[in-house]
C-alpha cells in the first residue's frame, strides 16, 4: 500500500471558498476528484494494475474537471482538435496506450486520457483500458464497511469480481464455503490446493451456478433492498452449513441439495443455458358459492385474470369452479401463494359468499382431452 499526497490543501480550499478556477459561472464541470476523495477520507491506496473498466463508470477528473462540460466536453478548441485526431486513430483499428484513473469505490476519475476517453465514449466503446489506483475510503459509514469488507473477501481470495452482501460481518460465512470447498478438493486431487485455488473454483462451480438459478428466478425483486448475493447467501448457508427445517417447499431441495459438493456436481451436468429453473407452476382448484345477482360480473371478472385456465358453472352446492396456475419460486409456500392470491382476488369480490381451495396430489391428462372456454 501507498499513502496518497495531501489530506488537505489550503490553496485548493481557498480557491473552493473564493470560486476561484472552478467551473464558470453558470455551467457544470465533470465532477471533481480532490472532492470525492475528501468527501469519502480517501488517503490509502493500492494499485490495481491494468485492465478494462466500463465507460460508464468513469465520472470525473482528478486535476482538470474545470477543462470538461458534465458531459466530458472540451471547453476549448484545441480539445476538441486532439479528440478529433484520436477519433481517427481508434478508427483506423489503432492500440492507443491505457488511460490512467484513480478509483474511489465504484467510481474512476481521469488522472491522464481525457481525449482518449471522450473519443472512446463518442464511438460507443462500453470499456476502456486503464492503469488504475485505487483509493481507499476511511470515512466510517456502513456503505464503507461494507465496500471494505467486500474488497478485503476479493482479494484476499484472488477473484476478479465482487460479491455484494447488504450486512456486515457476512463474508466470513462465504470464507467458510471456500475454506469446506478447500479441504474437498485436496481430497478429490490427493494434493495439497490454495486459498485461491480453492476461491476460483468455488466460484466458477458453486457461486455462480446458484447465483444465476436466483438471478434467472426474478426471486430478488421480492426482497426490496437485497441483492443475488444476498439471497445467495442466504439459501447457501440454510442448505449448507445450518441445515434447517424450512417452511417453503421441498423441491428445493431436489434443485439445490443440502451437500454444498453435491450442488456442485449436480450443476457440472448442465451448461449455463441449460440450468433449472427456480419457479415451478402449480395447479389449484377453487369452488365459489356466489350470490345469483352477481354470479355473471363474478365470472366475467374470473375470466380476465391470466391465473385461469378453466372455468364451469356447475350444479349441485358449489356454484363455480376454476382451475388456476401460479407460479412459484421453490422458497415460497404454497399455502402462502395460494392463499395470497384467493385474498386479494376473489374473496375481496362483492358477491362472493365462500371460497373452498384443493390442490391435486396427483394429476395426469389425457391428449386431446381438455376442455376449452
Amino acid at each position: 500500500m501507498a499513502t496518497a499526497p495531501s489530506k488537505y490543501n489550503p490553496l485548493r480550499h481557498l480557491k473552493k471558498v473564493f470560486g476561484i478556477g472552478g467551473c464558470p459561472p453558470g455551467d457544470t464541470c465533470v465532477p471533481s476528484f480532490d472532492e470525492r476523495r475528501e468527501d469519502e477520507e480517501a488517503y490509502t491506496s493500492i494499485k490495481r494494475g491494468t485492465r478494462m473498466v466500463p465507460i460508464d463508470r468513469i465520472v470525473g477528473s482528478v486535476g482538470r474537471y474545470h477543462d470538461f462540460d458534465s458531459h466530458f466536453m472540451p471547453r476549448t478548441p484545441d480539445g476538441n482538435e486532439r479528440e478529433e485526431a484520436i477519433l481517427k486513430l481508434l478508427q483506423q483499428g489503432r492500440q492507443l496506450p491505457p488511460i490512467s484513473l484513480y478509483q474511489i469505490k465504484d467510481e474512476y476519475f481521469i488522472l491522464d486520457g481525457h481525449h482518449r476517453f471522450t473519443a472512446a465514449r463518442k464511438l460507443g466503446h462500453r470499456e476502456i483500458n486503464a492503469c488504475i489506483l485505487e483509493l481507499l475510503p476511511s470515512k466510517d459509514t456502513l456503505e464503507n464497511r461494507l465496500y471494505l469488507e467486500k474488497i478485503d473477501f476479493r482479494d484476499r481470495a484472488g477473484l476478479n469480481q465482487t460479491i455484494d452482501l447488504t450486512e456486515p460481518g457476512q463474508f466470513r460465512l462465504l470464507e467458510q464455503q471456500i475454506r469446506e470447498h478447500r479441504e474437498f478438493l485436496g481430497r478429490e486431487r490427493q494434493q495439497d490446493v490454495t486459498y485461491e485455488q480453492a476461491a476460483a473454483d468455488w466460484y466458477r462451480s458453486i457461486y455462480h451456478p446458484l447465483a444465476t438459478l436466483i438471478r434467472n428466478s426474478g426471486l430478488v425483486k421480492s426482497f426490496a433492498g437485497r441483492t443475488v448475493d444476498d439471497l445467495y447467501l442466504y439459501i447457501s448457508v440454510q442448505q449448507w452449513i445450518k441445515g434447517r427445517s424450512r417452511k417453503y417447499g421441498i423441491e428445493v431441495d431436489k434443485l439445490i441439495p443440502k451437500n454444498m459438493e453435491e450442488f456442485r456436481s449436480k450443476m457440472a451436468e448442465h451448461k449455463e443455458q441449460g440450468y433449472p429453473e427456480m419457479r415451478r407452476p402449480i395447479t389449484v382448484f377453487i369452488l365459489i358459492n356466489v350470490e345469483g345477482i352477481h354470479e355473471q360480473k363474478i365470472i366475467d371478472k374470473l375470466l380476465e385474470l391470466p391465473e385461469v385456465r378453466e372455468l364451469h358453472c356447475v350444479h349441485g352446492s358449489i356454484d363455480i369452479i376454476v382451475k388456476i396456475t401460479l407460479m412459484r419460486d421453490l422458497l415460497a409456500s404454497d399455502a402462502e401463494l395460494i392463499s395470497e392470491f384467493v385474498d386479494s382476488t376473489i374473496r375481496s369480490w362483492k358477491g362472493v359468499v365462500s371460497t373452498q381451495t384443493l390442490m391435486p396430489g396427483f394429476s395426469r391428462v389425457k391428449d386431446g382431452d381438455r376442455c376449452y372456454i
